[in-house]
């Protein structure tokens, strides 16, 4: 039997970030493998692979969304699944150049909003190809897909839609 009334744990060079001591506020990396569900969405992740994007439609009064959702937001009466054009217009854009740490190393990037004819809300993606003073209200796109998808929102992004 060992006794030894001087062990100590390993220690290391590095100490802990406080922001702040009353009330204490540290930094403290935290990792976790999530599962997670699409549940009713899932019929839009899984069309990202066949290169379509899927929207709803009211049922009922027939407003069209870009984004997926099981109920209408204008007479809460269901809606049913979709296609939306793979081709539209910025309705409005923004340059990032502060992201979340999935992203930060990518920043700065656009984000745009694309207006669709004949449906009633828009669709928030990345605009790539553009120079951010190249892009306009207005401009065309068109929507292109990942090839390895990571069955997330980032599989479907927008590049101008020229004449080459």
């Amino acid at each position: 039997m060992t006794l030894d009334p001087d062990a100590k744990l390993p220690e290391t060079e590095e100490g802990t970030v406080v922001y702040n001591t009353d009330p204490l506020i540290i930094r403290s990396h935290y990792e976790i493998d999530y599962i997670h569900s699409y549940a009713q969405d899932s019929e839009f992740f899984r069309a990202l692979g066949k290169k379509k994007l899927m929207g709803s439609k009211c049922k009922k009064c027939g407003y069209v969304y870009a984004t997926p959702r099981s109920h209408c937001m204008m007479c809460g009466s269901e809606t049913e699944w979709y296609e939306l054009p793979l081709k539209g217009r910025v309705h409005t854009f923004t340059t990032c150049y502060f992201s979340g740490e999935e992203f930060l190393n990518e920043t700065p990037f656009n984000l745009v909003l694309v207006e669709f004819d004949g449906v009633n809300s828009l669709f928030m993606s990345r605009l790539i190809g553009a120079d951010t003073k190249d892009i306009y209200i207005g401009m065309p796109v068109r929507a292109k897909f990942r090839r390895n998808l990571k069955m997330n929102v980032t599989d479907v992004y927008f590049v101008p839609d020229v004449e080459k």
